[in-house]
């Protein structure tokens, strides 16, 4: 209001100069100074006589008015448009005029019409103008346009209560910390997990929320913390603990988010109370580690039931003829098919998913010395993708290694007759990601694909796996069917028998 005070100290001046009886009745004439000063006042200025008729004003609230000097010269001042939208403000305008004409100043903020029925904030003031002999002469009305702080006002005070109705309705503990380490305002959740009231909160030294032991690392954290304040979240990157008023302690994940302020940096602070959860994660981690270790017996008692198998039937057919000796042998490579899987699972302890790659380079060296000995007739050889690992889940990969292994023998036994040399080779290929589960749904590529071939004589002419005897080729549909696969078998130039699988996304490992 300092461009107010001027303009009636100016006003003053221009009455004393050439304001005299003549103007309390007739207004001011239009050239005088008091005039020319008025019409260049971006505030709002009245002259008015003691008993509230107004007899001059400005240009300014005019125009902002949409009003002429008509409107409002010789009406009382509390009748004048600007403020009979509100019977309340007029009311309050005629107490205004009779305090002044006695002495008083009267401020306050209100509301005027404007132009179009439109509302404007003014900071509004009456005061009385005085001669040199003491006489209340006139009533000076004066008003600055403060609508747009007005609007700052009220969207600040729409932020704060934002602000604050979010602050003290969070869940988790949120206060404001100064510079100095100092509480300066705590929430509800904040006081109740720490045993503390509000007000006892407020003022309070963050340090004191802090186990006795770790305060002196605590203090510099946040003097290095003032001097570089960034956002920071401490979860699970350590262990934090806090001080509850009665003594115990609790663990927490405290953020830090620096908040400036006109007084120097502050911070705020949120604090989550994960006790529950932490006892919970140890809980579960320690079902987990039973869980393991009670799968890893079951897996090492299950390879060692298949070994014992795997020995009674060569016990067996130590006694048998060929016929019953070579079915018998079959029969012992399949256990060891399986009890292999259950091995690696034992000793990896990954109980989701078997890296095959490894298993058919194991598999295929046990056939090679269950069948071949030291012979080096035919050579076999494993072809695994580089990188990533060939993963596939425990319930396809056991009929998987079960179609290798008759693949795999039935070549070594019948694809080089005469002791004719060859190779066989089994290879894995296309992309997995995730784990190879098997779908309904026929293998589109460039899915997961494994691959038994050699080149030997070939299968018979008109091989319907469906009608053959053998328990090899009887089993091959069957297993495939199992392990979720697309089996396909090609004799030309030797044999080549297909596993495919459509490209499923089940899992975390890419191939």
């Amino acid at each position: 209001m300092d461009d107010v005070s001027d303009s009636i100290a100016s006003l003053e001046r221009a009455l004393a100069q050439g304001g005299g009886p003549g103007a309390r009745s007739s207004g001011i004439d239009g050239g005088s100074p008091l005039r020319r000063v008025l019409d260049n006042l971006f505030v709002f200025v009245g002259v008015l006589l003691p008993d509230g008729r107004v007899i001059e004003t400005n240009r300014a609230p005019l125009e902002a008015g949409g009003l002429t000097k008509d409107d409002v010269i010789g009406r009382p001042f509390w009748q004048t448009p600007w403020w009979t939208h509100d019977p309340l403000l007029v009311h309050w305008m005629e107490d205004a005029v009779r305090r002044v004409a006695t002495g008083d100043t009267v401020r306050r903020d209100v509301v005027a019409r404007m132009a179009g029925d439109t509302r404007m904030d003014v900071d509004f003031m009456l005061a009385p103008l005085v001669d040199d002999r003491g006489t209340i002469t006139h009533l000076i009305a004066s008003g600055m346009d403060i609508s747009a702080r007005r609007d700052s006002e009220r969207a600040l005070a729409r932020s704060e209560d934002r602000f604050r109705r979010a602050f003290e309705g969070a869940s988790i503990g949120m206060g404001l910390v100064d510079a100095d380490g100092r509480l300066v305002l705590a929430n509800e959740s904040m006081a109740r997990m720490f045993g503390y009231t509000q007000d006892e909160l407020t003022g309070l030294s963050v340090h004191a929320l802090v186990p006795q032991g770790d305060r002196g690392v605590h203090h510099q954290h946040l003097r290095d913390f003032m001097r570089h304040p960034t956002l920071r979240y401490m979860a699970k990157r350590q262990e934090l603990f806090a001080l509850r008023r009665d003594g115990s302690e609790f663990a927490v994940e405290i953020g830090l988010n620096p908040m400036p302020d006109s007084q120097g940096q502050q911070v705020l602070i949120t604090i989550n109370d994960v006790s529950e959860r932490r006892a919970a994660q140890e809980q579960i981690e320690r079902a987990l580690k039973e869980k393991t270790a009670l799968l890893n017996e079951v897996h090492h008692r299950v390879k060692n039931n298949l070994q014992v198998i795997s020995s009674l039937l060569n016990l067996q057919a130590r006694h048998a003829d060929g016929l019953v000796r070579d079915a018998l042998r079959d029969s012992q490579s399949r256990v060891h098919s399986m009890a292999l899987m259950h091995q690696l699972l034992y000793e990896r302890a990954d109980f989701s998913a078997l890296d095959m790659g490894p298993y058919l380079r194991q598999l295929v060296h046990l056939l090679r010395h269950t069948f071949m000995g030291a012979s080096e007739q035919i050579q076999l050889a494993v072809e695994v993708p580089s990188g990533h690992p060939w993963r596939m889940d425990l319930s396809h990969a056991i009929p998987c290694g079960l179609v290798v292994t008759e693949l795999v023998t039935n070549a070594i036994k019948h694809a080089f007759p005469e002791g004719r040399t060859g190779s066989v080779s089994v290879r894995l290929g296309g992309r997995t990601d995730g784990v190879v589960d098997g779908s309904e749904a026929p293998p589109q590529p460039p899915g997961p694909w494994l691959e038994v071939a050699d080149d030997g004589v070939g299968l018979p002419p008109g091989l319907d796996l469906s009608a053959a005897r053998s328990l090899g080729f009887q089993l091959l549909p069957l297993l495939a069917d199992q392990c979720g696969a697309h089996l396909t078998l090609d004799s030309h130039g030797g044999t080549c028998a297909r596993l495919s699988w459509p490209l499923d996304v089940e899992g975390d490992t890419n191939a």
